[in-house]
């Protein structure tokens, strides 16, 4: 690959690429005209009906993308899912068998703010890249719709009378909107006087946050979809007794506006591997994985699914197994583990500026991260896989000695150079990939029981899965562990709410820290999503912007094209 080519960006190269019709993208996992909806050439979204068609059919096996603690340095989750997804289509390319990619969609805020989209990167990417990181389906401005909808059906039912008691102190659904804005974290509503409503303390978080959005990335059909949002929790009475949507009677209203956005979409690779793209919650206030619809979907129609969940394996790998995998029945077979030799060198104690710079020691000290992650992925009774991320500063005796770290201790290893390469830099991990998923395959197992307490599995996650030595609750936390007791909620699994930089809740503590306690501040309840919010540190829900968004590098040239999206 010449130098020219290296230089491209990732919108360059995405804008030279030839996109097959999305009817021929479909037809290749035996989708006919009839079962999609087109958006343009090259987007589509899949009828629930081809779901509920091949429901009595054989699940493909599932492969999970995840990744040691990020860093600064970046680990390319989504580029090596890509990647992978498109090596396994040349390595199945002469057989009957096939494979797909599942992939959260990318949220409007951090893609003008600073950290990019989620479409991939380089030459492992899904396309149309800027339909996928812009609007899209318009799936999340329909779940921005359905959760402000039910915000001014609250704030209308208070200002009509308030039959349902609400404490205006305790209402705790804030408006979101799909973009990064600090000004609105924060806010009063209702002033004006009393022809403009009752004036109370509200706020915005960003629609990812939302759990209308972790609602529809759990739900499994359109009826799933209503009983959940009925579930959900919108405030408390003046009883401090908790009101729910289906108290108001919103649960209809909402649901006609996710009608569509409930359904699939279809996208292709650069090298037309299909796609799913579908759903996009936090993956910390949420648990970071696309829609289990998407899923449930490809693994029906595809012989091989790649997906990824957010952050590291402590935070999205986890989430995945105890949340969206026990909720929905997926077992997944098979994970590769994301490291890149800059970030092991961060974790190894080298600043940002100087991971141009070979040093060995440090990629050795670093690996203690990476292996607390492997034996995080083992204990759920999956077999990991390392993928090790390349970077043109790598040098071989850094790279040499993350291997042979991991075939010292029997874990399958790959070099991975999907982004420079495509699918052509993943055969190596594909294969990998391969012989794990069908020579041993894992049976997945949890790390607490459903009858344990909230505060059981708590401690079963930060003993376990962070390594660390205790939990501390505070006061508020207290009262909420009761709260969640009486409302008979105990029964519901964990989303830890944590700093991703660090196992521990300090995101300073790099490498593989010992001997840290974790501090839960406050708990939420995400009934209709089925989980209980623990939240430790300073966990935000509406991001800023920072001094120089992304956005101020962007363009609408002549011809409609754009520059400056990554």
């Amino acid at each position: 690959m010449s130098t020219e080519q290296r230089m491209k960006t990732d919108i360059e190269i995405a804008q030279e690429a030839t996109l097959k019709p999305i009817h021929e993208i479909a037809a290749t996992v035996g989708l006919s005209a009839d079962d999609i909806e087109q958006y343009g050439k090259y987007k589509a979204k899949i009828s629930l009906d081809v779901y509920r068609r091949l429901a009595d059919k054989q699940d493909g096996k599932l492969i999970l993308v995840t990744a040691i603690s990020p860093t600064p340095a970046g680990e390319g989750k989504s580029t090596t899912t890509v990647g992978l997804g498109q090596a396994l289509g040349k390595l199945l390319a002469d057989t009957e068998q096939t494979a797909m990619i599942c992939l959260r969609e990318p949220s409007l805020g951090p893609s003008f703010g600073m950290k990019g989209g989620a479409a991939g990167g380089g030459y492992s990417q899904i396309v149309p890249m800027e339909d996928i990181n812009l609007h899209f389906t318009g799936d999340f401005h329909a779940i921005t719709s359905a959760h402000n909808l039910l915000a001014a059906l609250i704030d209308n039912h208070i200002h009509q009378g308030n039959l349902l008691r609400f404490d205006v102190r305790r209402v705790s659904w804030n408006r979101v909107l799909d973009m990064n804005d600090r000004a609105l974290r924060q806010i009063v509503v209702g002033l004006g006087g009393p022809a403009n409503g009752v004036p109370r303390e509200s706020g915005f978080d960003i629609t990812v946050a939302s759990e209308v959005m972790a609602v529809l990335c759990l739900a499994q059909d359109e009826q799933d979809l209503k009983e959940r949002l009925k579930r959900m929790v919108i405030g408390y009475n003046l009883d401090k007794a908790p009101i729910t949507v289906a108290d108001l009677g919103a649960e209809g209203a909402m649901a006609v506006l996710l009608k569509e956005a409930i359904k699939p979409n279809l996208v292709q690779t650069l090298e037309h591997t299909p796609a799913l793209v579908h759903g996009g919650p936090f993956a910390n206030i949420a648990h970071g994985c696309n829609s289990v619809i998407a899923t449930k979907m490809a693994l029906k129609l595809a012989d091989y699914v790649v997906t990824e969940a957010g952050f590291g394996a402590d935070l999205g790998a986890e989430k995945f197994f105890h949340i969206k995998c026990r909720q929905a029945g997926l077992q997944p077979t098979a994970t590769v583990v994301v490291a890149t030799i800059r970030a092991l060198k961060m974790h190894g104690g080298v600043d940002k500026a100087s991971l141009g710079a070979p040093n060995e020691e440090a990629v050795r000290l670093g690996l203690s991260n990476l292996s607390k992650h492997i034996e995080n992925v083992q204990m759920f009774n999956i077999p990991a896989v390392v993928a090790i991320n390349k970077f043109p500063t790598d040098s071989e005796e850094e790279i040499r000695i993350v291997t042979d770290w991991c075939r010292d201790n029997g874990i399958p290893v790959a070099l991975s150079d999907v982004f420079t390469r495509g699918g052509d830099g993943g055969l190596a991990l594909a294969e990998q990939v391969l012989r794990v998923v069908n020579e041993r395959p894992g049976s997945l197992m949890y790390l607490y029981n459903e009858e344990d307490t909230v505060q059981e599995k708590i401690e079963a996650i930060v003993r376990d899965v962070y390594g660390g030595e205790g939990v501390q609750f505070t006061s508020k936390a207290q009262t909420m562990l009761k709260r969640i007791e009486e409302m008979g909620l105990s029964h519901l699994p964990i989303c830890m709410a944590k700093t991703q930089y660090s196992f521990s809740d300090n995101p300073n503590l790099r490498g593989r820290p010992e001997g840290f306690t974790i501090t839960i501040r406050e708990l939420r309840i995400s009934a209709g999503a089925g989980f209980i919010v623990a939240i430790t540190g300073d966990i935000m829900t509406m991001p800023g912007l920072p001094k120089v968004p992304a956005a101020m590098n962007m363009d609408l040239l002549e011809e409609g094209k754009i520059i400056g999206l990554f």
